[in-house]
């Protein structure tokens, strides 16, 4: 009798794996910069390029110093460096930028194990980290200005001018572009849209979560005045684009089921409204994202399917 090998589940293993999810999303991430390249210059590659560096270091040295097998070559640092970068100003010191790497890898990732530990999302949390240690660094805007070819200058985000009602708003071809002051990679929702689709395409994300979370904010918005440019206006303004395709979508900190994606959608979306429309910051999408991941075990275990001819438990002796 031939001998056969008895193992745990799972028994049959798909062709991708975690370099290759996290190399698609790379992919997906270079429209948008590009664009920030384009619209804020090459300091826009460099923040870029110090957060992955240092995220990546700090994987490093962190596996290292706590014993553990070596786990940069997973692309996930790099993932996370990259997201934490175009979602900072473009002019922000950069070692303020290298303290946001080491908090979203060591502190965030590493502490509690590693990749797939996580309970929230490592750049949305780095990022509120540095928004609390940093206020005036990280909402010092630049405006694109070609007219000098060079520099940008500083000017209120969309959402700020939403606001107080005090500044000129950007058409929505601007907006649609990039051309408006804003973090370096959330200004051009067609760079991220192009990323989105491209992830979509690849079966990497799920269309669910950006759709119910954008959606949200869209009729939310319209509700608040019945006025379709406002609402669209909602929808082109901050985050909202990068967070719902990049990093509402992340598996580790997101529900698996289908309802739970919509609930969480429903949620983010709800939140950042509120966030928005009567709280004292302009912007939610980082908070409603990280109150959601919060909640994400407790909508997995309201909406997982029940099991086919499970037996009732018994309790106190009866059925």
């Amino acid at each position: 009798m031939a001998k056969r090998t008895i193992s745990s589940s799972p028994h049959i293993l798909g062709k991708d794996t975690t370099t290759k999810i996290m190399l698609d999303v790379i992919i997906a991430l270079i429209p948008a910069i590009i664009a920030s390249v384009i619209f804020f210059g090459f300091r826009a590659l460099l923040v870029v390029l110090t957060c992955s560096i240092s995220s990546v270091l700090c994987e490093f040295i962190c596996r290292k110093v706590m014993k553990r097998n070596n786990t940069i070559g997973d692309l996930s640092a790099v993932v996370t460096g990259v997201l934490l970068a175009l979602n900072l100003p473009v002019n922000i010191p950069l070692w303020m930028a290298v303290f946001g790497s080491i908090v979203a890898i060591v502190v965030v990732k590493q502490f509690f194990g590693g990749l797939g530990q996580n309970f929230v999302n490592p750049a949305i949390t780095a990022r509120i980290i540095l928004m609390l240690c940093f206020a005036g660094a990280m909402t010092s805007w630049v405006t694109p200005n070609y007219k000098e070819h060079i520099d940008g200058l500083t000017g209120a985000t969309p959402l700020g001018i939403l606001s107080t009602g005090v500044g000129e708003m950007p058409t929505f071809l601007e907006m649609l572009l990039g051309v408006r002051a804003g973090s370096i990679g959330e200004t051009s929702v067609i760079a991220l849209l192009l990323g989105g689709i491209y992830l979509i395409i690849k079966k990497v994300i799920s269309p669910i979560i950006p759709v119910t979370f954008i959606g949200t904010v869209f009729v939310l918005t319209f509700l608040k005045g019945f006025d379709v440019n406002f609402a669209l206006y909602h929808i082109l303004s901050g985050g909202l684009f990068l967070g719902a395709i990049f990093m509402a979508t992340d598996y580790v900190t997101s529900p698996i089921t289908k309802w739970g994606k919509v609930i969480f959608g429903i949620g983010c979306g709800a939140i950042t409204v509120a966030i928005r429309l009567f709280g004292s910051l302009p912007e939610g999408v980082s908070y409603s994202i990280l109150l959601m991941n919060i909640l994400t075990p407790h909508i997995d275990n309201l909406t997982l399917p029940k099991y086919f001819g499970k037996v009732k438990e018994v309790k106190n002796g009866k059925n």
